[in-house]
Order: structure tokens, then sequence, then C-alpha cells
């Protein structure tokens, strides 16, 4: 019993460290077409490059659609394995928050995240806009680590 109480305390600990040093920077959503995701590289006959660019798509084989830009830092020294991106979303379709969730391992240092609603994900015209929208990061455990939202997202219910 001991040797188990002590292994979920160091697990609780790792998890405290581990979201003081995990933050988002920065969300920009907005619409992209297909075309905004070409590069030189697929004109010469290869594949997408998805490791280079972080790219995460609900629909994978579909590139257009509404996206969440996300500016990541991990200043810790692991990469996080098995963490889970929870994204929920309010759209001019539906008044109820739609939830997707996104697999995706956390490398070290800063970077770029593109996160996209697309095919059925996302009916909308280029012009159409997220109403209101909050993303949590979770460990594999499923803690919090780190949350963003949209204004919209903290406004009181006026039920």
């Amino acid at each position: 019993m001991r040797v188990f109480l002590t292994a979920l305390l160091a697990l609780v600990v790792a998890t405290v460290c581990v979201a003081a040093d995990l933050s988002i920077i920065r969300v920009w959503p907005g619409y992209r077409t297909a075309e905004s995701f070409e590069r030189i590289s697929q004109y010469l006959g290869k594949d997408e490059n998805l490791d280079s660019e972080h790219i995460l798509r609900t629909t994978p084989a579909v590139r257009a659609g509404y996206y969440f830009l996300l500016r990541i830092n991990n200043s810790g020294a692991a990469t996080l394995t098995d963490a889970k991106i929870e994204l929920q979303v309010i759209t001019p379709f539906s008044p109820e928050p739609k939830t997707y969730n996104f697999a995706y391992t956390v490398p070290t240092g800063s970077h770029a995240l593109n996160l996209g609603l697309t095919g059925a994900d996302w009916p909308g015209k280029p012009k159409d806009e997220v109403v209101a929208w909050h993303l949590r990061v979770l460990s594999a455990t499923g803690a919090e680590l780190v949350k963003a939202q949209s204004h919209l997202w903290s406004l009181p219910d006026k039920k």
C-alpha cells in the first residue's frame, strides 16, 4: 500500500510540474482553404508532410475547414506523450457545444499546431466563424494541464 501511495504522489507531483511548464501563448481561429496547405514538394509528387507542420484534422483526408492555430510552449525537460487536446466549439449551425478530441504528443519548446474542423465537422462557408470555443490540453491520465477559451465562452448563461 505504501508503494502505491508513493507512486500516486509522484504522479501527482509530476503532473503539477508538467502543468506549470506548459502554456498556450496564442490561439488564432479562422477558415483555411485546401490550397493554403499546398507545398512545393507536393507538386514534385510527395505527400503532405504532417510531421514538420503539426496539423491535426477531424477528417484527415479533407484540408479545407475551420482551424485553430495554436502557439504552445512546453518549457519542461520532457516531451508529453499520449496527451489529448479537447476542443469544444459553438458554431453558427448549432447552439449546443460540440467536443472534438485530438491525440497529440507535445514536444519540448515552442511550436505551432493547427487543429482543423474539416469535412462534415465544418459545413460552413469561408466567411463563417465559430461563435465561441474552449480548448484544454489533457495528460494521458486526463488531468488538465492548460486551457484557453474565447471571451464569449466565459460569459454567464442568461437562462
